[in-house]
């Protein structure tokens, strides 16, 4: 070596190097050989392969389609769905009436204030009078809730002397009975050919029922994701949508039956095929925030988009949940807790007990760079950890998710986020513990699970909801928040799916894990918030190591 070279070999620099990796590799070889390392790293493998196992299992079971809007039903037994019988303008509450079934048409009626009181023909009857015989259809029936007379009863049942309503009055709707000579007093359904005499005060309607036709039962699996959510990205455009199966539009339907008393939308409101009051029929509103870049609320009019892809929806709604909940909870929370827990708290505390410390201190070392090589000889293990297994977890689920695709490239930035996340955690904990394990070496251990429950509960209040000011009174909170920055930078079509399934009534945990972030300093930029959120982690890092380095310079080592 010439003398330039061993010059550099003598600088401070290659010195400070020599420094650190000496203490880093001995805080590396220390932590290999403890069994409480493997104890928490296997742990960790093994929650990560118990999650993986649930995952499998779901993607192997599918994701079952459901009827979002209930036309698929068959309540009435008859062999129509709800959807068919509807564009028949039949209800799906009586078996008598299905698609082809005899339909009752009506050719007039005499009212309770009608001059003429009398009319005769071979009809099928509704209402009350003294009717005179031709024919009469005797076994003309339906339920006991329709009136229809029985007329085997009327034979044998004498009318009261004197005149209905002034004498006597009608026991029940489907009354009647005999006066003479073929007349009787009706009072409710029947089909004859004859006279009838409407008292005042009452009415009578008549006519027909129309030949009954064959009509091909739809298979309730027509019924099932046939009206599937339309929105060509456009967010400059808010009328979005197409009523793909006309349950709104109506066209192409035998009646239109919207004065029907049982027809509603499928949300159970009644129906209006402008619910949003857009001016447009059968459409969706979609309104956008004040910037134009996310979707503010979803409007549907009746009917509307409201029977959806589930497994289109529900499998990639519930492949993101997977991630971000493991990401946050398991990750974040759990292994972001627990291996500085077990791993940072003792750095230099068990150095003092067992006696090392006083020998790694006399060589020319200042004692808040031993701090710092400690600690980054713990996160050199612990960051390899989170890192590889983010990613190895990451590769599985981008295998085996949703998708035509056969590897999912787009959640691989995902869980390298997550990993970087929870470095970022391991670090702030790291520094935090071992300052509480500085502060007091007998007692810190204590305080440090104190502090674990408390950041375990406000990472759940952060998952509830990010906008509350006391959860961000914590490390995890900010971690989270980059979580919640990556999924939108990774996937930017999130919030979209979040609103669908809340307007769409599509049951995801999606809007349980995910919540847009916050601190984007009026922004609404998801690296904004990334930025913020790695500069109060870092930030308070380094405070930890300035006050672990003042309380650690001024103690006396025994």
């Amino acid at each position: 070596m010439d003398e330039k070279g061993l010059s550099l070999s003598k600088t401070v620099w290659s010195q400070l190097d020599r420094k650190a990796g000496a203490i880093i590799e001995l805080t590396i070889r220390q932590l290999r050989h403890r069994m409480s390392t493997w104890v928490v790293l296997g742990v960790g493998i093994l929650l990560m392969a118990l999650l993986l196992a649930f995952y499998v299992d779901s993607v192997r079971e599918g994701f079952e389609s459901i009827d979002n809007d209930g036309d698929s039903v068959d309540m009435d037994g008859d062999g129509y769905p709800l959807g068919q019988e509807i564009k028949y303008g039949h209800s799906d509450y009586d078996s008598r009436e299905f698609p082809g079934s005899s339909e009752y048409v009506r050719v007039s009626n005499i009212d309770y204030d009608d001059q003429n009181r009398r009319t005769s023909g071979n009809f099928s009857w509704d209402g009350i009078g003294r009717f005179d015989a031709i024919w009469i259809d005797t076994v003309y029936s339906g339920s006991q809730w329709d009136g229809i007379i029985d007329w085997n009863a009327a034979n044998n049942n004498s009318c009261p002397s004197g005149d209905v309503f002034d004498d006597w009055s009608p026991e029940y709707w489907g009354y009647a009975c005999y006066y003479s000579d073929d007349e009787f007093f009706v009072f409710g359904q029947f089909k004859a050919n004859g006279t009838i005499d409407v008292p005042l005060d009452g009415s009578m309607n008549w006519g027909y029922y129309t030949e009954p036709f064959f009509v091909e039962p739809d298979s309730q699996s027509m019924y099932i994701n046939e009206d599937d959510i339309d929105w060509n990205g456009n967010l400059l455009q808010t009328s979005q949508g197409f009523d793909d199966d006309g349950d709104c539009t109506r066209e192409n339907w035998n009646v239109d039956n919207t004065e029907s008393a049982f027809y509603f939308d499928y949300s159970g409101d009644p129906f209006d095929e402008d619910k949003n009051n857009n001016g447009i029929i059968c459409d969706v509103l979609w309104e956008v925030d004040a910037n134009g870049d996310e979707i503010s609320y979803i409007s549907p009019d009746s009917n509307v988009d409201e029977d959806p892809d589930d497994e289109k929806y529900m499998g990639e709604s519930s492949h993101r949940t997977f991630i971000i909940g493991v990401g946050k909870m398991a990750f974040v929370i759990l292994l972001g807790l627990f291996l500085p827990l077990f791993l940072a708290l003792g750095l230099i505390r068990d150095e003092t007990e067992n006696g090392t410390l006083h020998y790694l201190l006399s060589k020319p070392i200042h004692r808040g760079e031993f701090i710092a090589y400690r600690l980054l000889g713990y996160l050199s293990v612990t960051g390899s950890y989170v890192i590889i297994l983010s990613l190895l977890v990451g590769i599985i689920t981008a295998l085996l998710g949703p998708g035509e695709e056969i590897f999912r490239i787009s959640d691989i930035p995902v869980w390298l986020g997550i990993g970087f996340a929870t470095f970022l955690v391991l670090a702030a904990y790291g520094a935090l513990f071992n300052t509480l394990g500085l502060i007091s070496p007998k007692y810190g251990v204590y305080v440090s699970i104190l502090v674990g429950v408390w950041e375990f509960v406000m990472g759940i209040l952060t998952i509830a909801n990010p906008n509350w000011t006391l959860s961000a009174i914590s490390i995890n909170h900010w971690a989270l928040q980059i979580i919640d920055s990556i999924v939108l930078l990774a996937w930017p079509e999130t919030l979209q799916l979040q609103q669908m399934s809340s307007a769409f009534n599509l049951e995801t945990g999606l809007d349980i894990f995910w919540k847009p972030p916050v601190h984007t300093l009026g922004t609404s930029n998801p690296i904004v918030a990334i930025m913020v959120s790695m500069f109060v982690l870092i930030v308070f890092t380094v405070m930890m190591l300035v006050v672990g380095q003042s309380i650690f310079k001024n103690r006396e080592i025994m």
